[in-house]
């Protein structure tokens, strides 16, 4: 581990109570933002259905232990798209890193960097492109949205090559966005607004609020200069709608990504296995299972329970990665059990961004490989990669 993450861990350690779960990162991160900020990275699409659903997709399943196996040498590592992970999570994509700290994403990738896992920078993220490239050596995927404007699409997946970016990731499921009920409630904008009635939860935060100000102004910071600034728009919504989705795209676009970009492809947001098949006609390396964490339509199925029929159709033809709902290492030995290579997510790091900047990632990245790790001792498994079904008791 660097020394800048280290002095963050032990800063994190020393000024919060002890942090053993993501249930501890959510509850200490409740208490140091704004409710509007909790709200915005905590909440999903109208009754918030599926979110819910994306976690007790996990409780329904129960695990079928062996014992008296010598595990004293395990691996909880696993290889995804030629790139081997030292804890099979993955950073998903999720924008705005800067609402809950002032370094945002840089941080987010330090803290990738020293664990040994893969970081996906998303279309919507505080800090460009370049400036998260420039951190250091973590393995940067680019998430991206086709929405209308050709020329902002092609420039930017021409800076994502020229700064090494991996692989690209293509989001599907956003033709609009999703009703956040509790964003509409709290008027959460871009940048956020600190009226009267926010003013008061604001100023008992000072810490948030110190990273607010001290920090430039909240934007997308790849669209600089692309596209219309967003302080202009009534909320992220709108901004969002009128700027960076586009109701007219088909399957035929991912086969135009395929011939414009020449390294690894995932097409992010399948929940059937129709789409899975067309997103490999279409010539995909890699589809992500995902609701888009419960903020899109609600009421859709958790992605663990479309992982199984998604591995079925074209697991032996495409990586697939589960996203949504992931919470402790045993989630993700059970995602492994289904069919999945790995798993990503949002919410878990956002919430340890909040706690303690790329230390508190880099120990929930740390709590996550030691569970699974645990895990697979307890299972009589000495490997992430060799789990399979036979540990599920349903």
């Amino acid at each position: 581990m660097k020394l800048t993450e280290a002095l963050s861990m032990l800063s994190l350690r020393r000024s919060s109570p002890r942090l053993f779960s993501y249930d501890d990162f959510r509850r200490l991160a409740r208490r140091r933002l704004p409710r509007m900020i909790y709200d915005f990275v905590e909440g999903g699409a109208d009754g918030e259905v599926t979110l819910r659903d994306n976690e007790a997709a996990f409780d329904r399943l129960r695990f079928a232990p062996e014992f008296m196996v010598d595990v004293n040498k395990r691996d909880s590592g696993a290889t995804v798209l030629g790139r081997r992970i030292e804890v099979p999570f993955i950073c998903g994509p999720a924008g705005l890193a800067r609402l809950v700290h002032r370094y945002g994403e840089l941080e987010v990738a330090k803290a990738c960097a020293s664990a040994g896992t893969i970081f996906v920078v998303s279309t919507a993220s505080s800090y460009s492109l370049e400036d998260i490239a420039a951190v250091g050596d973590c393995p940067l995927w680019f998430q991206l949205y086709l929405w209308g404007k050709g020329d902002v699409v092609a420039s930017l997946l021409d800076r994502a090559e020229a700064c090494g970016y991996e692989a690209l990731v293509l989001t599907v499921d956003v033709p609009v966005v999703g009703k956040r009920e509790r964003d509409h409630r709290n008027g959460m904008s871009l940048p956020p607004r600190v009226g009267p009635s926010q003013a008061l939860d604001a100023a008992l935060h000072p810490r948030w609020l110190w990273h607010l100000l001290s920090g430039p102004s909240i934007t997308y910071g790849s669209l600089v200069g692309l596209l219309p600034d967003a302080a202009g728009f009534s909320s992220i919504a709108e901004y969002a709608n009128r700027e960076l989705v586009d109701q007219t795209k088909t399957w035929s676009e991912v086969a135009w990504l395929r011939k414009r970009w020449s390294g690894p492809l995932l097409v992010k947001g399948v929940m059937s296995a129709a789409d899975a098949r067309r997103s490999v006609e279409q010539g995909v390396d890699g589809v992500v299972v995902s609701n888009h964490g419960g903020r899109q339509l609600d009421s859709l199925p958790a992605s663990l329970d479309v992982l199984g029929e998604v591995v079925a159709e074209v697991g032996s033809e495409a990586e697939v990665i589960l996203d949504g709902g992931v919470r402790r290492g045993s989630d993700l030995v059970k995602a492994r059990a289904l069919g999945a290579a790995a798993a990503m997510g949002g919410r878990p790091w956002f919430f340890a961004l909040a706690c303690g900047g790329a230390g508190g990632v880099a120990q929930m990245l740390e709590i996550l490989r030691a569970d699974v790790d645990r895990t697979l001792a307890l299972l009589g498994s000495t490997s992430f990669e060799a789990v399979t079904s036979d540990i599920l008791r349903r």
